[in-house]
């Protein structure tokens, strides 16, 4: 593995080129992880406004990546000795393949072992289709019998839209169950493991732990809080100033914002921003697209919605404003007059479309996210993403950028990690 250090500004980033895909495999995990306690919690548990159209991703079949003997860049003759958290962060890397496309359900991975080989793999597609752990019995069929199920996160006990996963296991006649970390659904809370217990299946719990957590933040925090996941976005140039400008790598596919795009289920950005932009869509291949919520506060008493860019896009637009307005579009466009544009109101009159996570970019019309940022309850923003540009702007006081700080320092921020990003540097943090 070669590493290269980019002194940018006050940072040291370092960048690592692996010499293959086994680099997401962590090659020493604890192995003595410790068992996890959780508390039961409740929260408004509500379907989002649409799903995942990645028709190929979801018939991908587990067998035809075997076939060509590849497993993260390992053969699968190579995998005896292999520990449990191996297997964890394979089901990881499964459950991955369905970002964006499984909200207001978690992603999820399963890894069925047997003798030291894999039989069996599988990953949630979307809700409402079959769990991961129904797709990897399938996979394995009859070799499922005594061997160890690995799964990401705690399977399911109860009916809802599919049968309860613990009960396919015991079925399937599992020997023993490697979860990653306990569901913190009140529906579940720990059933699945009692319930394989209960049948004689040897069960570990909390391997590869935060792993999982990264995995399903948004979804975790959902289901703690009742309240969506919200990322605060803005890009600046060298000198401090706020930018509209987005690094034309990171709209790319594969680029942070494309990225961002794919992962949250709605984006809050500004009507002005739509003069000079268009509607921002992931590149991601197959990716789902979040619905948009267009700031437009008065005087501002028409609109014009640009089409999306991908004609079989199924991204949704609510125009969330103080004063009734005309729309100029041919598509549906819902409007929501509001009293008050603060973020709290704003998001729990959008809390029955059962968004898990939403990206409230500061691009475009500035103006337009004062009362927004101002209202802000710092437990009401999760995440913080900036992207310093490689450009010198104008210096001059700017409210959003000052009440964007004001965020930041009354919550701080935890796992601050800056890093290259095409000619970008990107800051990422948690308050």
């Amino acid at each position: 593995m070669q590493a290269h250090t980019l002194p940018v500004s006050n940072y040291s980033i370092k960048l690592t080129k692996p010499s293959s895909y086994i680099h997401c495999l962590n090659p020493n995990p604890n192995p003595n992880p410790s068992p996890t306690h959780f508390t039961k919690f409740h929260s408004d548990f509500k379907f989002r406004h649409g799903f995942c159209n990645s028709a190929k991703r979801v018939s991908e079949s587990p067998n035809n990546w075997r076939k060509h003997v590849v497993l993260a860049g390992i053969g699968t003759q190579g995998l005896q000795g292999k520990d449990d958290g191996f297997y964890i962060r394979r089901c990881v890397e499964l459950a991955k393949k369905a970002i964006g496309c499984t909200s207001p359900n978690p992603m999820v991975g399963c890894v069925i072992v047997k003798d030291g080989q894999i039989v069996g793999e599988g990953f949630h597609p979307k809700a409402g289709q079959p769990h991961a752990e129904v797709f990897a019995l399938r996979d394995a069929g009859e070799s499922a019998e005594n061997a160890t199920a690995y799964v990401s996160l705690e399977p399911c006990n109860h009916f809802g839209r599919t049968p309860p996963c613990s009960e396919a296991l015991i079925k399937a006649k599992i020997k023993k169950v490697v979860v990653g970390m306990v569901d913190p659904n009140p529906i579940v809370a720990s059933r699945g493991v009692a319930k394989l217990r209960d049948a004689g299946i040897d069960v570990t719990v909390g391997v590869e732990e935060e792993m999982c957590k990264k995995l399903n933040e948004a979804w975790i925090h959902q289901m703690q809080t009742g309240n969506p996941f919200v990322t605060l976005r803005y890009s600046l140039t060298v000198d401090g100033s706020l930018s509209d400008d987005v690094g034309e790598e990171s709209m790319e596919a594969g680029g942070y914002y494309s990225r961002l795009l794919q992962e949250h289920d709605a984006v809050i950005i500004s009507s002005k921003s739509l003069e000079k932009h268009p509607l921002p869509e992931s590149k991601e291949p197959n990716s789902n697209q979040p619905l948009h919520i267009i700031i437009a506060k008065s005087p501002n008493p028409v609109i014009q919605i640009p089409k999306h860019t991908h004609e079989e896009s199924s991204s949704k637009a609510i125009i969330v404003t103080n004063q009734e307005m005309v729309v100029g579009s041919e598509q549906g466009i819902e409007t929501l007059v509001l009293g008050q544009m603060k973020l709290t109101t704003i998001l729990e009159n959008l809390k029955g479309r059962g968004l898990c996570s939403v990206l409230l970019d500061l691009r475009g019309g500035f103006d337009d996210f004062n009362e927004i940022l101002k209202g802000a309850e710092v437990n009401f923003v999760q995440k913080l993403v900036v992207e310093v540009l490689p450009v010198w702007g104008e210096n001059t006081e700017n409210t959003p950028a000052l009440e964007a700080i004001k965020i930041s320092q009354r919550a701080g921020l935890k796992n601050f990690e800056p890093k290259k990003e095409g000619k970008s540097v990107l800051l990422e943090g948690y308050f």
